[in-house]
């Protein structure tokens, strides 16, 4: 079953608790918050505070996607603010493991991303230490970008890689969603989709698109 991660970067900011309430019930299965830094990324979004504010608006996952330099210096602060799981680059840490260590202190989910140009194979040797995959199908930064295609094959090797591990690796794909690409990605081997345009955007009817992202449209 698809799983669909509203990205609330593409919400209206002004009213964040009450479109987080409306994407809870119109059949999202997790809220996806992307974290910037203007650093890492070309583009500052929000930080602990907000995800603390937001926290009572819904009892569904916080998937927190920390696109940030240094992430260790604020892991603590956006576990304690009510992330469900916390996802850092591969290419923001220099001791990825230390970084796994810390966020599962925390006894939450371990994501970790990898940007376009980064290798699956990357991975190999930390897989079995981490809960969830997010592949980042368009260069991140921004959102409203059309995903690239080569990234299919790297969801294909991820897949591949954790098939004979001992508990399930949850696949996740970010860029570039629509009712279009979620089809390939999870043909891949992608289990969560996020998706900010392809949900906010359009009619503003969040449970016909998130049904349509599901393939549940009459």
């Amino acid at each position: 079953m698809r799983m669909i991660a509203p990205s609330i970067l593409s919400a209206d900011f002004a009213r964040l608790g009450e479109e987080i309430r409306a994407v809870d019930a119109a059949g999202a299965d997790l809220i996806h918050i992307d974290v910037m830094d203007g650093h890492f990324v070309p583009n500052l979004t929000i930080g602990p505070d907000v995800v603390k504010a937001l926290r009572p608006h819904s009892q569904l996952l916080f998937d927190v996607h920390l696109m940030i330099s240094q992430p260790e210096r604020y892991i603590d602060a956006f576990a304690a603010a009510g992330a469900d799981i916390l996802t850092v680059h591969q290419e923001a840490g220099v001791h990825l493991h230390r970084l796994v260590q810390m966020i599962r202190a925390h006894e939450i989910k371990v994501g970790i991303s990898l940007n376009p140009a980064t290798p699956a194979g990357t991975l190999e040797d930390i897989i079995d230490e981490i809960d969830l995959v997010l592949v980042m199908t368009v260069n991140p930064g921004f959102g409203g970008q059309k995903m690239i295609p080569g990234a299919l094959k790297k969801i294909s090797r991820l897949r591949e890689l954790a098939r004979n591990r001992e508990k399930p690796l949850l696949i996740e794909v970010d860029g570039g969603i629509t009712p279009e690409t979620i089809g390939p990605a999870e043909t891949a081997g992608a289990d969560i989709f996020v998706a900010g345009s392809a949900v906010f955007k359009g009619t503003g009817d969040y449970r016909a698109n998130i049904e349509a992202l599901k393939g549940e449209s009459a």
